[in-house]
């Protein structure tokens, strides 16, 4: 019998972030099941971005957020057994268009990683030639967080993922709290591979990921970014350092 009562997490974070391998963290729990980025579908359809494998997204997905966000806060998950307590969602805050209703997020337990927007870029750039602000999520991020806190009176948890990996229990612990959910070490470490969970995008994003067993050892980059890559970099620095006043130390 599947359960009635789901805790629904939402983790919002922008690109290039250690967002998948929390995905692998949440899903290794015997009381989790995942989603992975929901809404990109919608995102690809109303920015008409070309990403890669953005047809298939698109097909898969569909292009209206209307039924996903009804699906994420009242559905309960094919996936989901007898032992499911936990629907866990991992999204991206740029997914987050203006056309898009944000009255769904009262019904989650969100939460925020976040990165600092140099090492973000970086490795963005690694994928995609060119990135504004708004492609990094930032902008958006600020608006969720202020969304959400004006609406509940609470400030949601928000971890800055070097933390995560220099610590991964002790952090992982404290998200768990702030969500008022249980803590499993099951959190800190998962097979490799490829997931029935993951996006269709994960051939062309998850060469990483899917080779790790848990968190990587935290190892400061020296990122060399152009004069005009910094320019962007250093736009998005102001809605980094406003979501870092909160974060969970």
């Amino acid at each position: 019998m599947k359960p009635d009562n789901l805790i629904r997490i939402a983790m919002w974070s922008g690109p290039r972030n250690i967002s998948t391998a929390m995905l692998r963290a949440w899903e290794n729990r015997p009381d989790t099941v995942v989603v992975d980025e929901p809404l990109y579908g919608p995102y690809l359809a109303t920015t008409g971005k070309q990403h890669a494998a953005y047809e298939a997204i698109r097909l898969v997905q569909g292009n209206d957020w209307r039924p996903i966000v009804k699906a994420l806060t009242e559905a309960v998950p094919a996936e989901a057994t007898a032992q499911t307590q936990i629907y866990y969602q991992k999204h991206m805050s740029h997914h987050l268009t203006d056309d898009i209703e944000l009255e769904f997020v009262d019904h989650l337990r969100n939460g925020f990683l976040l990165r600092h927007p140099n090492d973000v870029l970086a490795s963005y750039l690694r994928k995609h030639h060119r990135a504004t602000p708004e492609d990094l999520g930032f902008p958006q991020q600020v608006k969720l967080f202020n969304w959400i806190k004006q609406r509940s009176g609470k400030t949601p948890p928000i971890l800055e993922s070097k933390d995560i990996l220099m610590d991964p229990a002790g952090m992982l612990k404290k998200l768990c709290v702030a969500l008022d959910v249980p803590f499993d070490a099951a959190m800190l470490s998962w097979p490799k591979g490829y997931r029935d969970s993951d996006g269709i995008w994960a051939e062309h994003w998850y060469n990483r990921v899917i080779e790790s067993t848990g968190f990587s050892e935290y190892q400061p980059k020296e990122n060399k970014l152009s004069q005009e890559e910094q320019r962007i970099a250093d736009e998005c620095l102001p809605y980094f350092e406003t979501l870092l006043e909160h974060k969970i130390d």
